[in-house]
């Protein structure tokens, strides 16, 4: 039995239409939900809904035993996302799961010098929770979900060009479709154990690139300005965006700059035996009806 948590959102609805699509019997899959009501589909399906919480210790012990495959998709609640998943594995453990799969994310400083060291530590954290467990383990390094793009170019992107502070450095962006696709490959797939995992795009895309992409697509030149994070927040703040958001998107436009998203390798092609869709194709589905 396959137990895909975070079963409602993205990435865990994604994941369980895929593993339909592979063959696995959808009363061999399993979807976590905190509200039966938000799951309505999954039993249409066929797939068996339990329910449970990150912050319900007992809920997560009954939701994880019997089952054989638990994929751990990081939570969205970033103040308690390491305690909430520490207590996860725990309960994987003590309910005796025999193979986790975790949407962690690729970065090479992993010091609190990071730009997003306010992600990254949980990451870091459980994945050593995981680890330390014996639990045999599946670690996805995924890079950026393409689907963030639309939100730090801002709506106006047209109007007034791409206003953010990741200078000339480059990430894989990659789609939450193909890197859904990857975890059913592994959880559908065998021989996976005790092993990492890139998941990224096959080319790193600057955001100058992204800008020249657009250019095309909406047939109107973009253009592409690079401030001070100091510059960007205070910019942003004086048009009324909350500054814990303004900040979040500096921090990772700061780790663009800084190489944390380009990678010289990828395992996604591999995993789901295609070419993963690409930046310019994932865009157009996007803006082209905009233009």
């Amino acid at each position: 039995m396959i137990l895909i948590t975070g079963s409602t959102g993205n990435f865990g609805k994604a994941t369980i239409n895929f593993l339909l699509k592979r063959g696995v019997p959808a009363n061999n899959i399993a979807a976590l939900a905190r509200d039966e009501n938000k799951a309505v589909d999954f039993k249409s399906q066929g797939v068996k809904v339990i329910i449970g919480d990150y912050n319900d210790y007992n809920s997560l012990v009954k939701a994880f035993t019997g089952i054989d495959k638990v994929l751990l998709i990081s939570g969205s609640d970033i103040p308690n996302r390491l305690k909430q998943q520490e207590s996860a594995v725990k309960a994987a453990k003590e309910a005796g799961v025999k193979h986790i799969v975790y949407t962690s994310f690729v970065r090479k400083n992993e010091t609190e010098t990071s730009p997003i060291a306010f992600i990254s530590s949980s990451h870091i954290g459980t994945e050593k929770s995981i680890k330390a467990s014996g639990i045999p383990y599946t670690i996805m390094r995924n890079n950026l979900y393409a689907e963030v793009l639309p939100m730090f170019i801002g709506e106006k992107f047209i109007e007034s060009g791409i206003f953010l502070p990741a200078g000339d450095g480059k990430a894989s962006f990659a789609s939450r479709k193909d890197m859904a696709e990857a975890a059913a490959a592994i959880l559908a797939g065998e021989g996976r154990e005790n092993k990492e995992y890139i998941i990224a795009n096959n080319i790193n895309y600057s955001i100058s690139e992204v800008a020249a992409i657009l250019s095309d697509i909406v047939k109107k030149e973009i253009t592409y300005v690079s401030p001070s994070k100091e510059v960007y927040i205070e910019t942003l703040t004086k048009h009324g965006v909350p500054v814990e958001i303004s900040g979040m998107v500096a921090g990772f436009s700061g780790a663009i700059a800084q190489g944390e998203f380009e990678t010289a390798h990828s395992d996604l092609e591999t995993l789901i035996g295609r070419r993963p869709e690409t930046l310019e194709e994932f865009l157009k589905t996007i803006y082209s009806a905009n233009k």
